[in-house]
């Protein structure tokens, strides 16, 4: 078996960066490394549904914008196969299997699904708290491994999800024999963009908590959202001393700014380290280090949203990769879900013959 790459995103609104710095980059990377023989990028549709189920519309409308977003970032359809996973039914019959493997209580346990359940609102043990919701991981790992991926570029707050995942391959292959394929997790090589902050300084970017930069953000509103950026809030007059750490800004620059973006748009440095160090020392004002980062930021975003409106011009070239990725996905997926009722002798209906011959030496026992 080769080299197999599965990686996706809950359709529930556009892109941000923090998906971009978190997974896309890798996927980018992904396609232009020949040593994979499949990239599958999965648009999980029934996923976005487990706590948006009285709202399927939202979920509907937001898969041309994942689409959209997908392209215009330059994921290349003739080396990623991009799919809708609500058209792959394999994966809802293997994950209604991979639960007879997996405990409530591990499910209680995954830092990510608890992570997931304050930030909606959700409460252990409260009534309103889907089941789909709770069981997002044996669903992720019915994702996974029906693509038989061994590798899956994700950011590092799904690592918990990976190991559930490993565990439920491990114990079925164990029952079953060696049936699924072990997964192994790939993570953004930059450390520090293994996590984008808000821009209101919170850990996490989020478009549920309002405090994101999107992939197709217009010039407009992405200045107001810089120069709106939490930064040392005991930073007050330009000669104070300033922190660094905790600051979004240099948290962006950290990801973003490379040493050319210092002779393009700030000459009065030759490096972020002798930026942050005039920063600490004070004499470096915000709107100055924002004024820089919103330059950077342009120069990447400008041409994702030129990509996009090309790409949006064209919907039926859009539609028709869509299309040709699913059907693709379908004959993968089905394939893995026929291996696995096999493995679990349920495959009653692939040879007549030996099913009634076995049928017959039961019978004359």
């Amino acid at each position: 078996m080769g080299k197999i790459a599965l990686t996706g995103d809950r359709p529930t609104g556009k892109l941000h960066l923090g998906h971009y710095v978190g997974s896309l980059n890798n996927r980018l990377n992904l396609q232009n490394d020949k040593s994979f023989d499949e990239i599958y990028i999965m648009l999980a549709d029934g996923q976005g549904l487990t706590d948006n189920f009285d709202n399927p519309q939202k979920i509907r409308n937001n898969i041309i914008e994942v689409a959209l977003d997908y392209l215009s970032i330059g994921l290349d359809p003739n080396r990623v196969t991009i799919c809708i996973q609500s058209a792959l039914p394999a994966l809802t019959e293997l994950t209604f299997y991979y639960m007879n493997v997996v405990t409530v209580p591990r499910l209680e346990r995954n830092p990510t699904v608890k992570a997931e359940m304050v930030l909606r609102g959700f409460n252990e043990g409260d009534e309103g708290l889907p089941v789909g919701f709770f069981t997002y991981p044996i669903s992720q790992a019915a994702d996974i491994t029906g693509f038989d991926a061994n590798v899956v570029p994700v950011g590092e707050d799904q690592k918990p999800m990976l190991e559930q995942c490993r565990e439920i391959v491990h114990k079925f292959n164990s029952i079953y024999g060696e049936t699924l394929v072990m997964p192994e997790i790939m993570l953004p090589k930059n450390e520090k963009a293994t996590r984008l902050k808000g821009l209101d300084g919170m850990e996490k970017m989020s478009k549920s908590l309002n405090n994101c930069i999107y992939l197709s953000e217009p010039a407009g509103s992405l200045k107001t959202k810089v120069m709106s950026m939490y930064t040392d809030p005991n930073h007050i007059d330009i000669n104070d001393p300033g922190n660094v750490e905790g600051n979004a800004v240099f948290n962006f620059l950290d990801v973003f700014c490379e040493e050319h973006h210092f002779n393009d748009y700030l000459k009065d440095y030759k490096n972020l380290d002798e930026m942050k160090e005039h920063y600490r020392k004070g004499g470096l004002g915000d709107v100055k280090c924002k004024k820089f980062l919103l330059s950077i930021l342009e120069e990447m975003i400008s041409k994702f949203r030129v990509s996009r409106e090309k790409w949006k011009n064209n919907l039926s070239d859009v539609y028709d990769i869509l299309d040709a990725g699913t059907k693709k996905a379908i004959s993968k997926t089905d394939a893995t879900y026929a291996r696995v009722k096999k493995a679990m002798c349920m495959d009653y209906f692939s040879n007549k013959n030996s099913i009634i011959e076995e049928w017959k030496g039961l019978l004359n026992k």
